[in-house]
């Protein structure tokens, strides 16, 4: 009974001296993060707790360690009222939004910068390939030209003989050119200009053959080429006895078939137009002249 009704004294006192010290707070406890504190606030207990009853409580020593722990507890409770005024104050706030702001701006910076760069990047590619596209479309309508201006016979004849297998037949041996203009119409590009085989056909035979060979034209301009055809000991097995009528009579029908290729090279060889000519002449050649033969105009067909 005798410690009971000291730690209910006790507690009254500690109670009045926190009252007096700040009367106009509410009276509540807030832990204190201090380890020191604690250590402190439970030596003071335990010496309470151990201390005799005084007559006088203003002479006891517990009255000072209870005035010292009182003043403690109030010095943590004013430095954690503080800290919760400080951490819910709104400049707190605003200087952690402005530093999250700050570092999300950093982290995100590389990743823009590389967003913008390839974005940058497929805008360029989008409009160049438009810009080549534009430049391959309007070079199409600028087909070279080509007109077909005569036809010279140097050697003709034939004569009876065997193939290589020994079979007898008439063999033709023929040595023949032919005369062409080539215009180019482009404004802005030059072409790489070629052919295929130039044939000469008697009753579908290949009788004589050549090529035109690749050469650069500039642009708006012209130029006369001439392809050299050959044709050796050629064995005509049944063609020979029509070719033999024929030659007696209003002359030889031959046929010239080719082709010509034209290549432009718009942005280097990375955008380039091609054109592809068909030419087929039909004409009539004799053993016993070697005069040059112009080409009429309705003699050659173009497509």
């Amino acid at each position: 009974m005798m410690m009971n009704s000291r730690d209910e004294s006790d507690n009254a006192s500690t109670a009045t001296s926190s009252s007096l010290t700040s009367p106009k707070l509410p009276v509540y406890y807030v832990q204190s993060p201090s380890r020191d504190s604690h250590d402190d606030a439970d030596k003071s207990s335990s010496s309470m707790q151990n201390t005799p009853a005084y007559h006088s409580p203003i002479d006891s020593p517990s009255y000072s360690s209870r005035d010292s722990s009182s003043s403690r507890l109030s010095g943590n409770w004013r430095w954690a009222r503080g800290y919760n005024r400080r951490r819910s104050g709104k400049g707190w706030q605003e200087c952690a939004v402005i530093e999250e702001d700050l570092d999300y701006d950093h982290m995100n910076q590389p990743y823009s910068r590389r967003c913008l760069f390839l974005i940058a990047l497929m805008a360029f590619g989008a409009f160049f390939a438009f810009f080549c596209f534009i430049l391959w479309g309007a070079s199409r309508p600028y087909q070279p030209h080509i007109t077909m201006k005569a036809f010279r016979v140097h050697n003709f004849y034939f004569g009876q003989g065997s193939d290589r297998t020994g079979v007898p037949t008439k063999l033709l041996t023929v040595n023949c050119s032919v005369t062409m203009v080539i215009h180019n119409p482009a404004t802005f590009f030059g072409i790489h200009v070629s052919s295929n085989p130039v044939n000469l056909f008697f009753s579908e035979i290949t009788v004589a053959t050549g090529q035109l060979d690749e050469y650069y034209q500039p642009k708006k301009s012209q130029r006369s080429m001439s392809v050299n055809l050959d044709g050796c000991r050629v064995p005509l097995y049944g063609a020979g006895i029509a070719l033999v009528k024929s030659d007696g009579s209003d002359g030889v029908p031959l046929k010239l078939d080719f082709e010509i290729l034209s290549k432009g090279y718009l942005v280097g060889k990375l955008v380039k137009t091609k054109h592809r000519k068909h030419i087929s002449c039909s004409l009539l050649i004799s053993s016993k002249s070697t005069k040059e033969i112009k080409f009429k105009q309705d003699s050659c067909a173009f497509d």
